[in-house]
């Protein structure tokens, strides 16, 4: 039970207003803020009260790395070490099902290929083999079976580095390609399962391969999933910069290709979401307006560079667009008119999860359940990993309270949604 105004420690009332202050001194708004933290707002709008203490130590970190000041501004008295707190909990898991993968990416997967090249003749592989193997490793990233993704590309990935550097030269402008495409899948992997700092090298590393293929259409692609790694990490500015930098040289070539389309109208998309996280309305709104008007020139929807885009997608991202700007009765009547059913389970689930968030901002309480619940049957990784799920879960369970159902209850322990 959260306290009264009357019983509120007056230690934790003390340190809500230096997070408030903080903030404002920052110019940040309690909303930007509180996504920053991946919370709702009123969850901070109780912490500046006092009314909800932080306790765990790992979050009093991070709301002090956000404010860029430390813990011991914000808690006088809080030991400088804080490891041996008897408050910190204990070290969390950072197992995952992409574990594997993630220890591949931290090395070199060509190294042992570089160090024998001139020992051992590369093994012949066929082309199609190659390919079947990417589109495998798309298929099951969009279905969200990631641990069948990791499985797939430790053996794929090296198998890949090495083609590209022992292959013939007739060849090796598609291993390049099919070598980009690998690793494009593999940051929109980490991306869904909050693996930013794996999504931003995955990107790269798809970026480098991408120009080496040839083709300037799969540079810009992997731009875009460098841009959801950067926003993942909360490097605004950063994302920004990339996706517009790629939308001018894009528009510079004027070109009405599909393939063209499609990329420029999901760098379009992307820069909506910047905006929207950054709180940025009018800008947000107006790149899902020129995502529409390209989409239209399209007329149908596509999946280009597996981007899905399409005037579906458009509006399954108008609908995230205006949840992250708190505009639910908006994001409600644009996305109960969408048949996402063509589109990946990723994308289902994903609009899905976004009418649950709305249903949560308009205190539809069991109409949030039932949209969070039926993308947790499609998506299950998306709803029990993704931090805006995971807050809109917490913001039911808290207004709920006492009468909290045991649905309800049962997913929010499924997404450990509860602190």
């Amino acid at each position: 039970m959260k306290p009264t105004g009357r019983d509120v420690d007056p230690q934790d009332r003390a340190f809500g207003r230096r997070v408030q202050k903080f903030r404002k001194d920052r110019g940040r708004t309690q909303a930007e803020f509180a996504a920053s933290l991946g919370r709702t707002s009123s969850w901070l709008s109780q912490v500046e009260r006092g009314v909800q203490p932080v306790q765990r130590v790992d979050l009093l970190q991070q709301i002090a790395d956000e404010l860029g000041v430390s813990v011991q501004q914000l808690r006088p008295g809080v030991p400088a070490d804080l490891s041996g707190s008897p408050q910190a909990p204990a070290p969390l898991s950072l197992s995952n099902d992409l574990d594997e993968t993630r220890h591949l990416l931290s090395g070199h997967p060509a190294l042992q290929t570089l160090l024998t090249i001139r020992q051992q003749p590369a093994e012949d592989r066929p082309l199609d083999e190659y390919r079947g193997d990417v589109n495998d490793l798309w298929d099951l990233t969009h279905a969200g079976q990631l641990a069948r993704v990791s499985t797939l590309a430790v053996t794929l990935l090296p198998e890949l580095e090495g083609a590209v550097r022992t292959g013939t030269d007739e060849h090796r402008s598609e291993l390049f390609l099919l070598l980009a495409r690998a690793y494009q899948a593999l940051s929109a992997a980490f991306v869904r399962q909050d693996e930013a700092g794996a999504a931003w090298v995955a990107a790269d590393r798809a970026i480098f391969a991408a120009e080496q293929s040839g083709d300037p259409l799969l540079v810009c692609a992997g731009v875009f999933r460098m841009v959801q790694a950067f926003v993942r990490l909360r490097s605004i500015g950063q994302a920004e910069h990339a996706a517009r930098t790629a939308v001018l040289a894009l528009r510079a070539q004027n070109s009405e290709a599909p393939e063209a389309l499609s990329v420029l109208g999901s760098l379009h998309l992307v820069l909506a979401l910047v905006h929207a996280r950054a709180g940025e309305r009018i800008a947000a709104k107006e790149e899902i307006a020129k995502a529409r008007e390209i989409a239209a020139r399209l007329g149908g929807n596509r999946n280009d560079f597996n981007l899905e885009f399409g005037p579906v997608n458009v509006e399954i991202q108008a609908v995230s667009t205006a949840v992250d700007l708190g505009d639910a009765g908006e994001a409600l009547d644009i996305g109960l008119g969408i048949n996402a059913e063509g589109l990946s389970p990723e994308r289902q689930g994903r609009l899905l999860m976004d009418l649950g968030r709305a249903h949560a901002q308009r205190r539809h309480g069991g109409r949030a359940l039932d949209c969070l619940q039926r993308a947790e049957a499609i998506a299950p990784e998306l709803i029990q990993t993704h931090h805006a799920a995971r807050a809109a879960i917490r913001e039911l369970v808290l207004v709920a309270g006492a009468n909290a159902p045991r649905g309800l209850l049962e997913l929010a322990e499924r997404a450990d949604a509860l602190e």
